[in-house]
Parts: C-alpha cells; sequence; structure tokens
C-alpha cells in the first residue's frame, strides 16, 4: 500500500516538473526581432574557408535563445563540397532545403535533398552533407544552439586553408567531431 501511494505522489508531481521547464523557456525577457532576407544578425556574412567558402548568416544566435536554439541560413557557392564526416554529440541538427540539390549521409544511409525538402538529424549521429548543385541554400537548425556560430566566425578568420589535423581541432574546440571524410561526388 506505501509503495502506490509513493508512485501516486511521483505522478502529482510529474506535471509540475513539466511545466516548470515550460515556464523557464516562456518566461524569456525581450524584444521580438526581424533579420532582412540576406542579412545576419550579428557578424553580417560569413565567408567561410577551409571546408567550404559558402556564405553563412547567423538568423537566430544562441545568445538571443539562452543557448536553446541556433538557426542559420547557407548560401552555397561551393558546389562538389561540403562537410566532412562529422558528430555533435550535444546537439540535434535539421537542415531544410530552400535552392538546389544536395546529398547527405546520416549513418549508413546516403539521401539526396532538394528545395522544400528536410532532414532531421539527431545528436550523436555521423554525418556529412555536399552540395550538388552549382549554387545552393539551406537553413540550418541546431538545438541546443552549441558551438556552431563560433566555429562559422573562426572558420571565417582563417588566413590560409586549414590542415587537417588543424581541422580536427577546429571542430573539437567546437564541440565536433570529425570521424571521417567528405562524401564524394
Amino acid at each position: 500500500m506505501r509503495r502506490s501511494k509513493f508512485v501516486l505522489s511521483l505522478l502529482s508531481v510529474a506535471p509540475v516538473a513539466a511545466f516548470a521547464r515550460l515556464y523557464k523557456h516562456s518566461s524569456r525577457e525581450g524584444k521580438a526581432f526581424k533579420v532582412k532576407a540576406g542579412e545576419g544578425r550579428y557578424h553580417g556574412h560569413i565567408q567561410l574557408k577551409g571546408v567550404n567558402a559558402n556564405i553563412i548568416d547567423v538568423k537566430i544566435s544562441g545568445r538571443d535563445t539562452d543557448g536553446d536554439l541556433a538557426i542559420f541560413e547557407q548560401t552555397g557557392i561551393s558546389p562538389k563540397r561540403g562537410t566532412p564526416l562529422h558528430v555533435h554529440p550535444n546537439q540535434d541538427e535539421v537542415f531544410y532545403i530552400v535552392e538546389g540539390n544536395y546529398r547527405f549521409k546520416a549513418g549508413d544511409t546516403i539521401l539526396e535533398l532538394s528545395a522544400g525538402e528536410s532532414i532531421f538529424l539527431p545528436r550523436k549521429l555521423p554525418h556529412a552533407w555536399t552540395q550538388l548543385s552549382e549554387r545552393g541554400k539551406m537553413t540550418v537548425m541546431l538545438q541546443p544552439a552549441g558551438k556552431l556560430e563560433d566555429f562559422f566566425v573562426t572558420m571565417a578568420a582563417l588566413t590560409k586553408e586549414p590542415t587537417p589535423k588543424e581541422l580536427v581541432q577546429l571542430f573539437r574546440d567546437h564541440e565536433m567531431e570529425i570521424v571521417g571524410p567528405p562524401l564524394e561526388v
């Protein structure tokens, strides 16, 4: 009899715990903001170097969401280039293809995506992507935000192409791990 009362008391508290988490998010203070098409919120256009030469516009920064979410727009100007196979141990990632065609490797699965399609990549799943079309554009969302925004800023500041060893360290410094080569096209 005591055990069943204990279980019932736990169940009565569970909704309170769930609402406490929601309250944290719903009580975030601040003002709405607009980020115009073709603009980035904090850094302007971030021109990448090293992995590819794409342009990143930060639309929603982790600074805006207490680290809960980050959203980037990536303009692809690097056909047949993408990322090495890598893992985000703490972030789920969603890609929405706005324009062009991309090939993704997600675990052991190869998928081709085109405009209007999305892919969800759960944390800890090895993945890579390559731009297939001449130009492309995709929206990338990370939850929680992690250090990807800082990674983009660091990659843009490079003065030379990083060596493979330097690239491994750059990924590591930003909470990612390279686990294989880029996709071949």
